[in-house]
């Protein structure tokens, strides 16, 4: 393929590699995004973020996610405030606010003044055929078996499906050990981010995520969306929320059944560099 220009980005320390796909037509396979995400051999990131021209003329760009795994995901929480940074800071709009088309629909994030990038990230959803999870009824939360142990969750999607625990301390929560059985469970059949919720008091909760096809991440914007909604069904939150990760804090408001959830939160640039693609025979031969 040759060379590839890109931008490092990181959100609260979940990392993108960032691709212009607006001035340059891009066609990567999933065995050269992998690599392009291998921390050893290529750049190294969490995410890939593909900014593209908009399918629809009234919005301003069209934005794609693909895991450290090479699997195109519908929403990245952390990424969209990235992703309005990069089309800013690259000259690609003059707008604060814009409109950016998603498998999981479109997104409104806002440049502030401060820095932070604030994002409409749509409402969240309960239905278990829209999530997607394997659940006879709808229920404010469900047990799951896993192995030895059963555990209760919230299930909601937030563009991309979450299944949220609250464990009473942050720091000994097993997110090694259970994210990939929750991750992997039968019931979600397209897998599903593992959230492990602290309750500090009404107004802030401590996070860390099992996010599917990348593994624990520093933070998760569209988890900590999912939490705040999880624990104000559960009536434990109030309607606005600090979410302090591993990474940072964001700021998660939600009003309730019939609102967006809003995220506020930082959105930095690391590094730009160019990187060489090796072709699909040469990294098939290697065994990546």
């Amino acid at each position: 393929m040759g060379t590839l220009p890109f931008t490092k980005m990181q959100g609260l320390g979940n990392d993108f590699v960032v691709l212009d796909g607006v001035r340059a037509t891009l066609a990567l396979t999933p065995i050269q995004l992998r690599w392009l995400a291998d921390r050893h051999f290529g750049v190294g990131c969490d995410q890939i973020l593909w900014v593209e021209p908009a399918q629809d003329a009234t919005n301003d760009f069209r934005y794609r996610i693909f895991n450290r795994d090479g699997g195109e995901v519908a929403n990245c929480g952390n990424g969209v405030r990235c992703f309005a940074r990069y089309v800013r800071d690259q000259n690609l709009t003059q707008r604060t606010r814009l409109r950016v088309e998603t498998l999981a629909g479109v997104l409104e994030p806002e440049l502030l003044p401060d820095g932070n990038v604030r994002v409409d990230m749509g409402e969240p959803l309960f239905d278990p055929v829209r999530i997607p999870f394997l659940s006879p009824a709808l229920q404010p939360t469900y047990d799951l078996s896993l192995g030895k142990v059963t555990r209760t969750f919230s299930v909601l999607s937030m563009g991309n499906p979450h299944a949220v625990q609250v464990v009473e301390h942050i720091t000994q929560a097993p997110v090694d050990t259970e994210g990939p059985l929750i991750e992997h469970h039968p019931a979600f059949p397209e897998r599903v981010n593992a959230g492990f919720m602290e309750i500090v008091d009404r107004t802030h909760i401590h996070l860390r995520v099992y996010e599917r096809g990348t593994g624990e991440t520093l933070a998760c914007g569209t988890g900590a969306c999912a939490a705040v909604v999880a624990g104000q069904r559960l009536e434990r939150l109030d309607p606005l929320v600090h979410v302090t990760t591993r990474g940072g804090e964001l700021l998660i408001e939600w009003q309730g059944t019939g609102h967006p959830v809003w995220m506020t939160g930082p959105a930095v640039t690391v590094y730009t560099g160019i990187v060489h693609i090796p072709n699909i025979e040469e990294l098939t031969h290697a065994g990546r």
